[in-house]
């Protein structure tokens, strides 16, 4: 089966559960939740296909679920103020399908990260893309946006892991650029003057010398290699353009150093989850920020690239395998979880997006 922007929809629409959840993954057993984060790539896919009822669908999942776990967010908050941050307090970046926790591990170390502030700041700028597009902004999604935009105003600045689960403790570039841009057009949606000026201040910050070295940004201070995540600075949160010199410089590292030659985007170098291979999703990126830097070659090729590596069933999967970084961590990954979930539902949002700006120039 040939993979179309359509059957990538057709996933996406079939995903959906009955309470409006998406799990990563409706084949692999480990990927049996909804994350905040994947979910808001999926809705926001979704909307720019035109299916705006399944994305409010998606939205008010998440407000229903978040004002149920609505004390929750004063705890983190509390957790935050006085300086008592653990993985167990603060908000999880994912929940079961039906829309609550996952049970508490036996101490407070989290074998599988969960604190994650970049998931609220990426449904926050998903929301607020779906009501720009016409999707109805209720009282239910009015209260669960004022919940988070409190929270992010608390702990959106607050060291945690970064987007891909790792490096606990830092303060990563493309969760703030998540929470910025959250809070960014939340507060503008809600009139909520102290979210835009939050976000405001956030953003100088990810643009200013602690987030960037040699005029590009970095993954985080202390870290200087470049990420795959980085690509979302300005597409599609819009915290620079795609002409400022200092992110130029980052495509440019991106490419010389994660880009595998007529092939994906790796996430940074000495990934090793899986290997450390191709992501889809960040091939999407690419070929999103190229294509509206006016390279529309790169943009068809990472289409290309992408629809060739579904499988023959017309699935995605997370990672393509063919050029890893250590086939021994290939190996222990897929003897842990074993293969690489497919279909990834984040994979095929993104194709969905990648398809629609290389017809129409913009998502």
């Amino acid at each position: 089966m040939t993979l179309t922007a359509s059957r990538s929809v057709d996933l996406l629409v079939g995903a959906q559960t009955r309470w409006g959840s998406i799990p990563a993954s409706t084949e692999h057993e480990v990927y049996q939740f909804g994350w905040l984060r994947d979910g808001s790539w999926c809705a926001y896919a979704l909307d720019v296909a035109g299916h705006h009822e399944q994305a409010g669908a998606w939205h008010r999942w998440v407000a229903r679920t978040l004002l149920d776990h609505s004390a929750r967010f004063d705890q983190a908050c509390e957790a935050v103020r006085h300086g008592a941050v653990t993985g167990a307090v603060m908000m999880p970046a994912r929940f079961t399908l039906d829309g609550h926790e996952e049970e508490p591990s036996a101490d407070d170390e989290e074998e599988w990260p969960n604190f994650q502030t970049d998931c609220y700041g990426f449904w926050l700028w998903a929301l607020a893309d779906h009501v720009n597009r016409g999707g109805l902004l209720d009282d239910t999604l009015t209260a669960a946006a004022d919940l988070v935009i409190r929270y992010l105003l608390v702990a959106g600045q607050t060291p945690c892991f970064d987007c891909w689960e790792e490096n606990p403790g830092n303060v990563h570039t493309s969760s703030l650029a998540a929470v910025a841009a959250g809070l960014r057009d939340a507060g503008r949606m809600l009139g909520y003057d102290s979210a835009i000026a939050a976000a405001d201040q956030i953003t100088a910050r990810v643009t200013g010398p602690e987030h960037t070295l040699g005029g590009a940004f970095i993954r985080f201070p202390g870290d200087t290699r470049v990420d795959g995540s980085l690509l979302w600075l300005a597409v599609p949160f819009g915290l620079v353009e795609v002409t400022d010199p200092t992110f130029v410089n980052t495509v440019t590292r991106i490419q010389q150093e994660l880009v595998v030659p007529g092939g994906g985007v790796r996430r940074y170098l000495g990934d090793t989850f899986y290997g450390g291979s191709e992501w889809i999703l960040l091939a999407a990126s690419l070929g999103w920020v190229q294509t509206q830097r006016g390279d529309t070659a790169t943009g068809a090729a990472m289409l290309d690239w992408i629809e060739a590596a579904a499988t023959v069933d017309g699935m995605l999967p997370e990672q393509a395998q063919d050029h890893v970084q250590s086939p021994y961590m290939l190996q222990f990954w897929r003897a842990k979880w074993g293969q690489t979930a497919t279909p990834l539902l984040w994979s095929h949002a993104m194709h969905v997006v990648l398809n629609d700006v290389c017809r129409s120039g913009s998502a």
